[in-house]
């Protein structure tokens, strides 16, 4: 039996906007890629991004995202000048695009940042398709996480 060798890229996950499960009730997932440029793949493979703020706008039948952060390396080249909050262009099919404008248009729901990571080499964002909570909802989530943290701490201990 031969053992196949599983090729690491240094940890797959590269940011988490864990601000989004907190704002918003998210229904649906869907993986999108980014369109890059070379000195932003340095930085992501540095860990530097930030999703926090950001979120995904459809223009014209393409997918942006907008108002993310990728601080650029120190040791980048000379001859670019890098934009770190620039909009970038996110792939996905044409059908996709399409299922997304009727949800957002029509269905009230917004497109938020979730994950993002690295799939075989290649960066890749996670979109959540999410409608905003409300004040008391927010309050329930976290009076619910507070009672499992503490009946967790009840059944260790008992």
């Amino acid at each position: 039996m031969s053992k196949s060798k599983k090729k690491s890229d240094g940890g797959s996950t590269i940011a988490l906007n864990r601000k989004a499960g907190h704002d918003y009730h998210i229904e649906q997932r869907i993986e999108a890629g980014l369109v890059l440029e070379g000195w932003e793949v340095k930085s992501l493979r540095a860990g530097h991004i930030q999703i926090k703020e950001s979120y995904v706008k459809i223009l014209h039948a393409e997918a942006f995202l907008i108002g993310s952060h990728m601080t650029p390396l120190p040791t980048a080249s000379t001859h670019v000048s890098p934009d770190p909050t620039r909009t970038r262009k996110l792939l996905l099919k044409r059908h996709e695009i399409n299922r997304l404008i009727g949800e957002t248009e029509r269905a009230g729901y917004t497109l938020v940042p979730t994950a993002m990571y690295w799939v075989h080499g290649r960066a890749k964002l996670e979109i959540g398709l999410a409608k905003g909570k409300k004040l008391h909802d927010k309050r329930a989530a976290e009076k619910d996480k507070d009672w499992q943290r503490e009946k967790g701490r009840l059944f260790k201990a008992g």
